[in-house]
C-alpha cells in the first residue's frame, strides 16, 4: 500500500500534465474528477478498519465534494488578483470552513448528495468565465518533478491523518484537494488565472463520476464486502465519467478556436 501511495498520485499528476498539454486545462480538470486519490484511501480504510467504517467514510467523501468545490471557487477568484501563496491560503481557508460545516450535517447519503449538488451548481454557475485565447501549457522536467513529489508527500500526509480519525473526518480528508492544490498552484505560476479557471470548470464536470463511485461503495460495502464493492464502484465511475464527456466538449469552444489559431500562427 505504501508503494501505491508513493506512485499512484504522482503518476496521475504526470498524466494530467500531458493531458493539459495535449487537450487543454478543461480536459485535465475533468480527468482530475476521477477518485484516483480518495478511492485508494477509502480502500485502505476498508481493509484496516472494516466495511462499515469505510461505508461511513464514503458518505462523508461525497459530502466533501462541497469542501473541494469551496477550495476551487475561492482559489479561482483569488488568483485573479493575488499571488499563488495568498491565493492558496484563501483557498485552504475556504476548504476548512466548508469541511467544518459539513461535520454538522446528518451523516446520511441523502444529505451528502444534496451538499455536493449545491456546491457543484454554485461552482458551475459562478466560477470565472474565460474568453479569448488561453496559452498552451508548457512545463519543464523540473516543474513536473516538483508536482509529482508534492503529490506523493501530500498523499502520505493525508492518509496518515485520515487513519487516526473517525469515519467523518476520514472521508473528508480523503477528498482533501491534493490534485487541486498541486494543479492550481502550478497552473497559476506557469499559465495564469485563465488557465486555472478552465481547470476548475473541468473539475466540476468530473464530479459526477466521483459521487457515483462513493455512492456505490457506501451502499455495497456493508453487504457485499470490499473487493466486489470497489470493483463495481470503479466500473460505474468510469461509465459515468465517459457520459460527461459530451458536457466537456460543449464547453470548450474557446479552447478549440484558440488551439486552431495557435496552429495557424505556427504554420505561418
Amino acid at each position: 500500500m505504501l508503494a501505491l501511495k508513493l506512485t499512484l498520485v504522482p503518476a496521475f499528476l504526470a498524466a494530467l500534465t500531458m493531458a493539459g498539454r495535449l487537450w487543454g486545462p478543461s480536459v485535465a480538470g475533468w480527468l482530475a474528477g476521477l477518485p484516483v486519490v480518495a478511492g485508494p484511501i477509502v480502500l485502505l480504510l476498508a481493509l484496516e478498519r472494516g466495511s462499515s467504517f469505510a461505508a461511513q467514510a464514503s458518505v462523508a467523501s461525497i459530502a466533501a465534494i462541497a469542501a473541494s468545490e469551496a477550495f476551487n471557487f475561492v482559489y479561482a477568484w483569488s488568483c485573479r488578483r493575488l499571488s499563488w501563496p495568498l491565493a492558496l491560503i484563501a483557498g485552504m481557508s475556504g476548504w476548512l470552513a466548508a469541511a467544518l460545516l459539513l461535520t454538522d450535517l446528518p451523516q446520511s447519503l441523502v444529505w451528502a448528495v444534496g451538499a455536493a449538488c449545491v456546491a457543484v451548481v454554485v461552482s458551475q454557475s459562478r466560477l470565472p468565465r474565460v474568453t479569448g485565447h488561453v496559452p498552451a501549457a508548457r512545463l519543464g522536467v523540473a516543474d513536473l518533478a516538483v508536482r509529482m513529489l508534492a503529490g506523493a508527500l501530500l498523499t502520505l500526509a493525508v492518509t496518515r491523518l485520515s487513519a487516526s480519525m473517525g469515519a467523518t473526518w476520514s472521508g473528508l480528508l480523503s477528498v482533501f484537494p491534493l490534485l487541486g492544490i498541486v494543479l492550481a498552484v502550478s497552473a497559476q505560476r506557469g499559465h495564469g488565472a485563465s488557465f486555472v479557471a478552465l481547470l476548475m470548470r473541468g473539475m466540476v464536470i468530473g464530479r459526477g463520476s466521483f459521487a457515483a463511485f462513493f455512492a456505490v461503495t457506501a451502499g455495497m460495502l456493508p453487504r457485499y464486502g470490499v473487493w466486489l464493492s470497489f470493483a463495481c464502484a470503479s466500473a460505474i465511475s468510469i461509465v459515468v465519467h465517459g457520459a460527461t464527456r459530451r458536457m466537456l466538449d460543449s464547453r470548450r469552444p474557446v479552447q478549440a478556436v484558440s488551439r486552431e489559431t495557435s496552429l495557424r500562427q505556427t504554420a505561418d
